[in-house]
């Protein structure tokens, strides 16, 4: 388009020329500056594409063969059954009888977990420097503390014959092991042990990013400390919250190393089994490795599923994710 302007004073041309459908505010998707985050992003793409996708991979292609010790040892050859392995996997009785104790127990653990984290970090806002110094280090060093170690020391601490809590609580030489609600139960203790430091600190670094006039006023109008946290902390807290829920989900859900150290691989008759032991006795203990990965697969399923449905959740109430 070209415009020429005209004045009684002289004669002034000019032209102005417009360019139809760009405009050089515009960013663009793939070019210029849009493709620096991408640049930086790069190593830890590479990284996790290494770590994540391929082994992912190789778990949902070996969940649709045959896969046993017969092939491994080369024996026989390798065969595709499709999702034979799932359909075996699903007419199992005891498969959905594990499925049903891991949800349970997870659940009852991620409950436990944000429970006891979110209490702790609003205790650490209400004492002293010294006990919450003192508070943090003993949080700390549980969360510190590999996972084996844990389960061996809660294992003599609650031991029938020289633990001191059978002692303390005058039980004699009762077997928390043995029965499978109590073996769950000092399981669940364990694993809310090693996990509540995570939730501690990061919900007391949330609570301590809260301005304090807000906490003041509504002190002021009377609100207990429960209302306090109920109706301020909770919703001023919901992103982090989000993040510890998740993390709780997908830790306490694939729990291994306390259920196999503190039950001796899953219990008597296997009565402690959760998918993750579960798939490992599939897949090591009686060398069905299509079986153990068609079990990993839907674990994987599942905590996606689980999630995108938290998220979408909360993206439904309006909360920016």
């Amino acid at each position: 388009m070209t415009v020429s302007p005209s004045s009684s004073g002289g004669a002034v041309r000019g032209r102005v020329r417009v360019r139809r459908g760009t405009s050089r505010s515009s960013p663009r998707p793939f070019g210029g500056a849009s493709r620096t985050p991408w640049i930086y992003l790069a190593p830890a793409l590479v990284v996790l594409g290494g770590l994540l996708v391929y082994p992912v991979y190789q778990l949902g292609l070996i969940s649709f063969l045959e896969y046993t010790q017969a092939q491994v040892s080369g024996g026989e050859a390798t065969t595709f059954r499709g999702f034979g392995n799932y359909a075996e996997l699903f007419g199992d009785g005891e498969f959905w009888r594990v499925l049903l104790a891991t949800v349970v127990f997870a659940g009852a653990c991620v409950v436990s977990t944000l429970a006891v984290g979110c209490a702790l970090a609003v205790l650490l806002t209400r004492v002293r420097a010294v006990p919450r110094l003192v508070l943090m280090l003993a949080a700390l060093g549980a969360w510190a503390t590999p996972a084996v170690t844990g389960s061996t020391v809660w294992l003599l601490l609650f031991d029938p014959d020289f633990g001191p809590v059978n002692r303390m609580l005058g039980l004699g030489d009762h077997s928390w092991t043995y029965g499978r609600y109590s073996a769950f139960l000092l399981v669940l203790l364990e694993v809310v042990w090693c996990s509540f430091p995570f939730v501690m600190v990061t919900v007391y670094a949330g609570i301590k990013a809260v301005p304090g006039e807000v906490l003041e006023a509504a002190a002021l109008d009377g609100a207990s400390q429960w209302r306090i946290w109920r109706s301020v902390l909770a919703p001023m807290l919901r992103p982090i919250l989000v993040v510890v829920t998740i993390q709780s989900v997908i830790w306490d859900f694939k729990v291994f190393t306390q259920i196999y150290v503190m039950t001796n691989g899953g219990g008597i008759a296997g009565q402690n089994l959760v998918l993750n032991v579960y798939a490992y006795q599939k897949a090591f203990a009686s060398s069905q490795y299509s079986l153990g990965s068609a079990i990993g697969v839907v674990m994987l399923l599942i905590l996606l599923a689980v999630t995108l449905v938290y998220l979408r959740l909360l993206r439904r109430q309006g909360e920016e994710l």
